[in-house]
């Protein structure tokens, strides 16, 4: 009975503490990305998927920094407590929400992998300079996307190695690659984890962020944006493919999110290309042991306020 005990309310506090972040973030995150805006695109790629996660990230730290310990040392054992049905519920129902959060992102996967291997089949090896592998695949469409997560890769059509010069195709194949260096397929795979009704906005907004950060990624002066934007045109009169789950086609996204891509690059300067900025990791070392130490002094007065919540939350 204690081990349910606290298996239903672990899985009741992250529910509670999920649910709640997701309704702030469907809320606030269109204030943030607005007020983003001036900010490189790769910046608000960024932010927009830490806001996306954050609901996940901040339930699993506290169910599992707080919530389980604060029961486990503070729960009397001996003392055969009922379980209400509100706790019991939540825990359910949290339980499920992880359960199909794991189905979710499993059935992503297999069909990902299912297609992609329709896509290879017959598929040929291109030599190339970049650092990911590139196969020329038979089929017209998709033209040009990057797939796979722990083996990431580029598929390449000959229609489109057909229809693009020299420049283009190597401005197409950066933009992929940048797709593969930002791990934006595995960032879609952890999205599949963390269901939320009302979220499609958002990740839209990100799927938008992310196109954009690959396509400044791949250029470097204006010759190369319009030799991108080339490409993009003449790959999008071959037709887009459906948006699959786990690849970074090049042409799949809506005809304003392509116009709008297409119209930054023919507008690019070279101002709007912004270097990396390097921060020392001593500023990251110093804010992680503030953090710890503040959590240290504090951490036994947590557990005792954490558990007082839970009881509540039982009775």
């Amino acid at each position: 009975m204690f081990a349910a005990r606290g298996i239903a309310v672990s899985f009741s506090v992250f529910l509670l503490v999920y649910c709640a972040l997701s309704l702030a973030v469907c809320f606030t995150w269109r204030k943030a990305w607005l007020y983003c805006q001036k900010h490189p695109v790769r910046r608000i790629a960024d932010l927009l998927f830490a806001l996306r996660m954050s609901p996940l990230i901040t339930a699993a730290v506290i169910t599992a920094a707080f919530t389980v310990p604060s029961f486990l040392l503070l729960e009397p054992r001996a003392i055969d407590e009922p379980m209400g049905e509100i706790p019991l519920a939540l825990g359910i129902c949290g339980a499920l929400l992880g359960i199909f959060g794991a189905l979710n992102a499993t059935l992503a996967v297999r069909r990902a992998s299912r297609t992609i291997s329709m896509w290879t089949n017959q598929a040929q090896p291109v030599e190339t300079c970049l650092p990911v592998p590139v196969l020329r695949i038979p089929r017209a469409l998709p033209a040009m996307t990057a797939a796979g997560i722990v083996r990431p890769k580029v598929l390449m059509s000959g229609v489109a190695e057909f229809l693009l010069t020299a420049n283009e195709l190597q401005t197409a194949l950066n933009h992929e690659v940048a797709h593969v260096r930002r791990r934006d397929n595995l960032k879609k795979l952890l999205l599949r984890f963390v269901p939320f009704p009302g979220m499609d906005g958002l990740e839209t907004a990100w799927l938008e962020a992310t196109e954009m950060a690959a396509d400044d990624a791949a250029v470097s002066n204006a010759g190369e944006a319009l030799d991108l934007a080339a490409a993009l045109i003449k790959l999008s009169r071959l037709g887009q493919v459906e948006a699959v789950d786990l690849t970074a086609a090049l042409v799949h996204s809506p005809a304003s999110a392509m116009n709008a891509r297409v119209e930054r690059l023919v507008a690019w300067t070279d101002e709007r290309r912004v270097p990396p900025q390097k921060h020392s990791p001593w500023y990251g070392v110093g804010a992680a042991l503030a953090t710890i130490a503040v959590f240290a002094v504090t951490y036994s007065q947590l557990l005792v306020r954490v558990h007082t919540a839970t009881e509540w939350l039982v009775k």
